[in-house]
């Protein structure tokens, strides 16, 4: 199974994966303890906190990167205003927009 830690992107494919290590994870913790088996419950443990913490940390990039947008898109629809670019006020929009709904996962 791959490194939880590793999958520190918010594209489908690792959210995917974290939410998966994150489940088993938390199975294999549940089951050791269940039957008493202490490597298995640690192992499980550790791989659960590896992959809600690259989930926590994807979610976070994500939002940095929505924040960074959304400045982009006011600027640029300010700019477009200002200079009468209606393109760059468009763009300005669609970056702004996508600004919010990157900071909203």
């Amino acid at each position: 199974m791959s490194n939880p830690a590793n999958n520190i992107n918010n594209d489908p494919s690792s959210k995917l994966s974290n939410t998966m290590n994150s489940y088993v994870g938390g199975a294999k913790q549940t089951i050791g303890e269940t039957i008493g088996n202490s490597n298995l419950a640690a192992s499980g443990a550790q791989q659960k906190a590896q992959a809600d913490a690259a989930q926590a940390a994807a979610d976070a990039r994500t939002h940095a990167e929505g924040v960074g947008h959304k400045i982009e898109g006011q600027t640029q629809q300010t700019l477009g205003s200002m200079t009468g670019n209606t393109s760059m006020e468009a763009r300005g929009h669609a970056n702004e927009i996508k600004g919010d709904m990157e900071r909203k996962v």
